[in-house]
């Protein structure tokens, strides 16, 4: 998300880095390896459909998202919500 922000401040418009350029600036190769361990599987096909939609994605908001939602839930519930004024 810090890339994000700096090009859209730098750009004056809302840019997002997807999925696939992040990962291939991190690592280009293992980008390859994935689709040809895919290609070898029997729906093939379908998980080379649902890898590029995945790709296409803010890469924010693939990490993001369900970093917020373990975090919600593992996080421990409060018991009281109120505090009594004799308590402060």
């Amino acid at each position: 998300m810090v890339i994000d922000g700096t090009r859209s401040l730098g750009a004056n418009a809302v840019m997002f880095t997807s999925l696939a350029d992040a990962r291939t600036s991190l690592h280009a190769p293992s980008l390859d390896g994935m689709r040809a361990f895919l290609d070898s599987r029997f729906f093939a096909d379908l998980l080379e459909r649902a890898l590029d939609a995945l790709l296409t994605y803010p890469a924010f908001a693939v990490f993001g998202v369900p970093g917020i939602v373990l975090a919600l839930v593992g996080r421990t519930p409060r018991r009281e919500r109120f505090v009594r004024q004799d308590q402060i």
